[in-house]
């Protein structure tokens, strides 16, 4: 197949989306496809060679690592020689038009939020992963909580809040501790917070109105981190996460050797029956496709608390569901295959062997 891996971006995760990419096109590069990997903000800008040689076009290793911190994207936007208010970079429509299926790669609000979804839905190019509207509640923490409020999963309460600097006293006074502060709809732990201490929340609070003041202020639970993907219609192991230091923040989760996991999780099986079946109920209630990633907290009791379901779950040197896929016995170019073969299925693309 002809393949577009679309990676990059706008966004807080763009280095992870960076990453995530080139190890994808590699893999799909190895299984025979012609593979195109294109940053999705930047484009072929200054690129003289013409679209079809995309698809041989020597893949930048160099994404591969995650720096330590998220990026500066004024810096960015400002790089872009094209001054284009648009998001997709020059080139990136034409170049998506002629692949048999893009593989999305991105991650955070810009590509996990259901509107690159939406534009390719408009123009009938087909992707991977969940479709927009589904993609637009899950990257939604406080409308996804909603959603599932009622299933019987069990989630930390919760507020959302929209405020500006001038609220911010107020909220500190009334707000119950700990609590974990979360920008409404951003990923890989970028400007989450936990909080417990007024001094921590309002510095917490004065760094999320850089994310646009718009944050869920959720109850602190106590327990194990345990993730669990959604494949091909089963989950997979689950994985267990434990930080050498801290929370399971940024930093945490993309620089090698800060964080211990460990797939199979070291749980009872009941567990892991229970988190299965809160994955399995989260996963259809959203209305998700092809997979995702559902993150829990689980208590002393074996109780699990849903925290939030990832529709698009990073493929880097780190990432977690690589690791539950091998586990399972799914290697990684064979979790890209299933991931391509289940999308265009849910595009109604299906190809014949």
């Amino acid at each position: 197949m002809k393949i577009v891996v679309l990676a990059g971006g706008l966004s807080g995760e763009r280095n992870v989306s960076l990453s995530s990419g080139v190890m994808v096109a590699q893999a799909l590069r190895g299984g025979g496809h012609e593979v195109a990997l294109v940053d999705m903000f930047f484009g072929l800008e200054g690129c003289s060679d013409s679209l079809e040689s995309q698809f041989q076009a020597p893949l930048p290793l160099q994404w591969r690592r995650v720096a330590a911190e998220a990026p500066d994207l004024k810096a960015v936007r400002a790089s872009r020689e094209d001054k284009s208010p648009s998001l997709f970079g020059p080139g990136v429509l034409e170049l998506c038009r002629m692949a048999d299926i893009v593989y999305l790669a991105l991650h955070g609000d810009v590509g996990e939020n259901g509107s690159v979804q939406a534009a390719f839905d408009l123009m009938g190019i087909p992707y991977t992963g969940s479709g927009s509207f589904p993609s637009a509640i899950a990257m939604d923490k406080d409308l996804t909580k909603r959603l599932i409020a009622d299933t019987g999963v069990k989630t930390p309460s919760w507020r959302k809040v929209v405020y500006a600097a001038d609220d911010i006293p107020a909220l500190v006074e009334e707000t119950a501790l700990p609590v974990v502060v979360k920008p409404l709809d951003s990923g890989s732990s970028i400007g989450v917070a936990i909080a417990s201490t007024k001094e921590e929340l309002q510095a917490a609070l004065t760094d999320c109105l850089s994310y646009g003041g718009r944050v869920v202020l959720e109850q602190y639970i106590r327990g194990r981190e345990i993730q669990m993907a959604w494949l091909e219609g089963h989950v997979l192991p689950s994985i267990e996460i434990i930080p050498k230091e801290g929370f399971y923040d940024y930093k945490n989760k993309y620089q090698p050797g800060a964080t211990v996991e460990i797939t199979p999780s070291p749980i009872p099986p009941e567990w892991e029956e229970r988190i299965a079946r809160d994955t399995k109920t989260v996963f259809e209630t959203v209305g998700l496709s092809v997979y995702a990633r559902a993150d829990f907290i689980v208590t002393p009791d074996g109780t699990p608390w849903f925290l939030e379901i990832n529709t698009l779950p990073g493929m880097t040197p780190t990432s977690l569901v690589p690791q539950e896929a091998q586990a399972a016995g799914i290697g990684y170019g064979d979790l890209c295959e299933i991931v391509i073969k289940q999308s265009l299925k849910a595009r109604g693309r299906e190809r014949e062997e």
